[in-house]
């Protein structure tokens, strides 16, 4: 057994190959993982059934496992928020730099070679995708 919160040995898999600058993308329930994620990178299905396994369950695991750099948000058709966003933020450490892209412009970030791994959710509420750019681990953090 491990004492780390991650038990997953897919996802531990692939952030050890990871490193910084690469990405992780949590998916919503409705994200075209197949046709809008990288071939390359790891997919690991945490979709049950709807409602479970939930974004914020999947990023509050990784906030404890790897260093957070910034993260890009999937904005709304009308540029605002998305109820969610707020539940990303009292996850993320305090000042975390983000944008928010339209869903074209996500699929396009989410799709360059620097993601590294997909993990597919069943979260059910909208614009919920959380695309992550791994930082690096401080001295301090050792």
């Amino acid at each position: 057994m491990l004492l780390t919160r991650l038990l997953h040995p897919e996802i531990l898999a692939a952030l050890g190959r990871a490193g910084h600058g690469a990405c992780v993308l949590i998916a919503d329930g409705n994200y075209p993982v197949s046709t809008q994620s990288p071939a390359d990178a790891a997919r690991v299905f945490l979709n049950l059934r709807r409602g479970l396994v939930k974004v914020t369950d999947v990023l509050e695991v990784l906030r404890d496992t790897i260093p957070i750099e910034k993260v890009t948000l999937m904005a709304t058709r009308d540029g605002q928020p998305a109820p969610i966003h707020q539940e990303f933020f009292k996850l993320l450490p305090a000042g975390i730099e983000h944008q928010a892209l339209a869903r074209a412009e996500f699929y396009a970030a989410a799709n360059q070679p620097a993601t590294a791994l997909v993990i597919a959710t069943g979260e059910e509420q909208r614009f919920a995708n959380l695309l992550i750019t791994i930082g690096v681990v401080k001295p301090d953090q050792i």
